[in-house]
């Protein structure tokens, strides 16, 4: 059985996938998924499916979710049932089951080490095969309790992490002009990311628009200027400097 929450929560058997239709259990299945293995306290996952709105039987409430919960996974295959009571919450069990977001971050440090191996290729390769799990929004924008919210974060954040890795995998291998419309796209998404201005800089001067290039970094300052009150970090200046002079050493080494 395999549990993705690289998207809209689903379960997928051999049937094909599932999707729980009731909010407050997928919520529940969520938390206990995101802590697989690890026990969550009943406070816990109270808090992660009903907030500051917690009803007045909200305990008994969370053993008929758990009850629901039970025979979803049942009806699965799930025979003997992954989810264990313990004396201060409940523990899903993993044990053989896959989720996605593990392979992903797998892949991810695949890459990142054929990257620093200079297997441009490869780690391409491997980046490709990790962001193709991504399905839409970790956990496509379900719960608002602390344990989803922060776990969105962080998978938000390793996603963009595997982006700018691969970009400049690709851009090593010399993908310039195939890569501006992405990044342009991608500075309108994350316009504090300085990253990505700098990976569209080195694009649009390796693209022979050095014009384009420069415009970006008054983008970039002015933004960072107006939202953070901060000048430009050192490697987007430096690439501007770069630009500037037209010195193609310092631009090869860049970072990209």
């Amino acid at each position: 059985m395999k549990y993705q929450l690289l998207g809209p929560l689903r379960v997928v058997d051999g049937a094909g996938p599932s999707y729980i239709s009731a909010q407050k259990i997928e919520t529940l299945l969520a938390a206990l998924l995101v802590r697989s293995d690890h026990v969550v306290t009943a406070d816990q996952l109270m808090n992660e499916i009903w907030a500051d709105r917690l009803p007045r039987r909200a305990t008994a409430g969370l053993h008929v979710y758990i009850s629901d919960l039970r025979k979803f996974l049942g009806r699965l295959g799930h025979q003997d049932s992954p989810i264990v009571t313990r004396s201060s919450g409940y523990m899903l069990r993993l044990r053989s089951d896959e989720v996605d977001h593990r392979a992903f971050l797998d892949l991810t440090d695949l890459g990142r080490r054929y990257l620093r191996e200079q297997r441009y290729e490869e780690a391409c390769e491997a980046f490709d095969r990790g962001l193709a799990l991504w399905r839409g929004p970790a956990l496509g924008g379900i719960g608002d309790g602390p344990i989803l919210r922060s776990f969105a974060t962080w998978l938000t954040e390793a996603r963009l992490d595997c982006i700018e890795m691969h970009t400049d995998a690709r851009l090593r291998l010399g993908y310039h002009r195939e890569l501006v419309g992405q990044l342009f796209a991608l500075v309108q998404e994350s316009p504090l990311r300085e990253t990505f201005y700098r990976q569209l800089m080195l694009a649009l001067y390796r693209a022979d628009r050095r014009g384009d290039a420069l415009k970006v970094y008054q983008t970039a300052r002015s933004t960072l200027i107006d939202e953070l009150g901060l000048e430009p970090c050192t490697s987007l200046q430096d690439v501007h400097r770069a630009i500037l002079a037209a010195d193609d050493r310092v631009l090869a080494c860049s970072g990209a």
